[in-house]
C-alpha cells in the first residue's frame, strides 16, 4: 500500500521517534497553565528556528481578550507561535494546529510524581499535558521533519500552529484565524485516538453571583445565607441540561444518551466560618447542540436562573449572570471532504483497517476553524488517559502511529495538491 518513498518516510519516523518523545518531555517540563505559557512557547519557537521554519508570533487580539475569563492575563505580550513553510506559494494550504496550554494539576499531592516532571513506565508517558496535548504537538511537527529528512519536497503552503488558551476560551486559535492563518484544511492531534472526529458540541461557560445578608451566627435566621441560596439553583441548571438533551440533535450524537453536559466547576463564598456568608459565586459549563447559536443558549440560561431566583427568599439580592471563557458553537464535520477521505486512506494503509469516526462531547479548536474560518478539518491523535485528572498519561506507541500518519498525510497532501493543480 505504501510507495518506496513513503516507506522511506516511515523509516525516518522510527529513527526520529526518541527525539519525538524527548520533545514531548521538554514541553511537559514547561508547565504551561493559564498565564504561564511562555516556557512552552519558547520551546516551540526554538524548535521552529532550528528546523528552518519562518517563525511568526500571532498576538492575542485585544478584542478577543475582552471576552475571556477574569483569570486570563490581559497584557499585550501574550501570543501564539507559528512555523511556516512556503508561505508565498499557491496551492492548498495545510494547517497543523495544537495547543500548548494545560489545566492545573491540583492537587499535586495526589500525583505519583510531580506533574511537570515527565516519566515513562509500562508503555506510557506521564505528566500534565503529556496527552492533552503535547505528545500530539511533538508528533505533528516531527512528522514534517521526517518528510523533509527523507528527501520528500514539501511544495505547498504549510503552517504549524502552537497556540494558547484552548482550555479556557479557544481564542488562541481564533486569533490565528482572524489574522489570516486559517488555511484550507486543518488537522489537530487532540488525544482522542486514531479516529476521525465527526463533530463536537457547543460549549458555554457562565458565572452566577448573588448577595445575602451577613450576620453573627448567634442568630443565623437574622441573615440570609448566600451559599445556601446559590446551591438551590443547581436543580434548575440540571433541568436546563435535561432540556438540552431532549432537543432534536444531529445524527452523529443519536447513540449518546446525554451528549450535552452541565458541569458546576467552581463554587465560592463567605469569608468566615462564624459569619453568615454575604456573597456566593458559582461557575459552570454547559454543552449544547451544534445547530444552536451561542446567543440562544445564553438567553435560555439567563432565563433559567432568573426564574429559579424567584424562590430564593428574602434578603437575597444583586443576582448576576455573566459569561466568560468559552462561547463556542458546535461543529459537524463533512466526512466526504477530500482531506478527510485522504486521512482515512492513510489510516487504512498504516493499520489495514477502516478508520472509525467519533463525535466529541467537549470542544476543541476545531470550532475556531469551522465556525469562524469556514475551514474543514478534524482531530486525529494519540491515545491518552486521565486528561485533566491525576497521573495524566499518553500511550507511547500511539504517538508513533500519529507521527507516521501525519507524515504519510503530508506526503499525499502534496501529491494531491499537484494533481489538482494540473487538472
Amino acid at each position: 500500500m505504501l510507495t518506496e518513498s513513503e516507506r522511506r518516510v516511515m523509516s525516518t519516523c522510527d529513527a526520529l521517534f526518541e527525539e519525538t518523545l524527548c520533545l514531548t518531555e521538554s514541553l511537559v517540563k514547561a508547565y504551561s497553565t493559564l498565564g504561564n505559557e511562555q516556557g512552552a512557547l519558547e520551546v516551540m519557537e526554538a524548535w521552529y528556528l532550528k528546523e528552518g521554519f519562518e517563525v511568526e508570533r500571532v498576538p492575542m487580539e485585544a478584542s478577543i481578550l475582552e471576552q475571556v475569563s477574569a483569570e486570563s492575563p490581559r497584557n499585550g505580550s501574550r501570543y501564539n507561535v507559528m512555523g511556516k513553510l512556503n508561505a508565498g506559494l499557491s496551492g492548498p494550504h495545510l494547517v497543523l494546529n495544537g495547543h500548548l496550554d494545560v489545566v492545573p494539576a491540583e492537587p499535586e499531592s495526589l500525583w505519583t510524581r510531580p506533574p511537570w516532571e515527565p516519566w515513562r513506565d509500562g508503555g506510557w508517558l506521564y505528566g500534565r499535558g503529556a496527552g492533552d496535548m503535547k505528545a500530539g504537538i511533538a508528533a505533528m511537527v516531527m512528522a514534517v521533519k521526517a518528510v523533509r529528512q527523507a528527501g520528500i519536497e514539501i511544495s505547498h503552503p504549510l503552517t504549524l500552529q502552537t497556540v494558547i488558551e484552548e482550555e479556557c476560551s479557544g481564542h488562541g486559535a481564533l486569533s490565528c484565524v482572524k489574522a489570516g492563518h486559517a488555511g484550507d484544511f486543518v488537522l489537530i492531534p487532540e488525544p482522542f485516538g486514531a479516529s476521525i472526529v465527526s463533530g463536537q458540541v457547543g460549549v458555554l461557560w457562565f458565572r452566577v453571583s448573588l448577595d445575602g445578608v451577613p450576620t453573627h451566627v448567634l442568630d443565623t435566621r437574622a441573615g440570609s445565607n448566600a451559599i445556601e441560596a446559590i446551591t438551590t439553583l443547581f436543580s434548575a441548571l440540571k433541568g436546563l441540561e435535561e432540556e438540552m438533551n431532549s432537543l432534536p440533535r444531529p445524527a452523529l450524537f443519536q447513540d449518546i444518551k446525554a451528549p450535552f453536559n452541565l458541569n458546576i466547576g467552581r463554587l465560592s463564598g463567605g469569608d468566615w466560618a462564624s459569619s453568615v456568608p454575604a456573597r456566593a459565586t458559582l461557575e459552570g459549563r454547559l454543552g449544547f447542540p451544534p445547530d444552536m447559536a451561542v446567543n440562544d443558549v445564553m438567553s435560555r440560561l439567563t432565563e433559567c436562573i432568573h426564574n429559579a431566583a424567584q424562590d430564593l427568599g428574602e434578603g437575597i439580592s444583586n443576582l448576576q449572570v455573566d459569561f466568560h471563557g468559552f462561547r463556542s458553537e458546535g461543529v459537524v464535520v463533512d466526512l466526504d471532504n477530500p482531506g478527510l477521505v485522504l486521512l482515512g486512506k492513510c489510516h487504512h494503509d498504516l493499520t489495514g483497517e477502516a478508520v472509525k469516526t467519533q463525535p466529541l462531547t467537549c470542544t476543541t479548536d476545531l470550532s475556531a476553524f469551522h465556525v469562524h474560518g469556514g475551514v474543514p478539518g478534524t482531530c486525529y491523535g494519540p491515545v491518552a488517559e486521565h486528561i485533566h485528572g491525576i497521573d495524566e498519561r499518553v500511550n507511547i506507541e500511539s504517538i508513533r502511529h500519529v507521527l507516521k500518519a501525519y507524515a504519510l498525510f503530508l506526503c499525499r497532501w502534496g501529491q494531491q495538491s499537484q494533481r489538482e493543480g494540473k487538472s
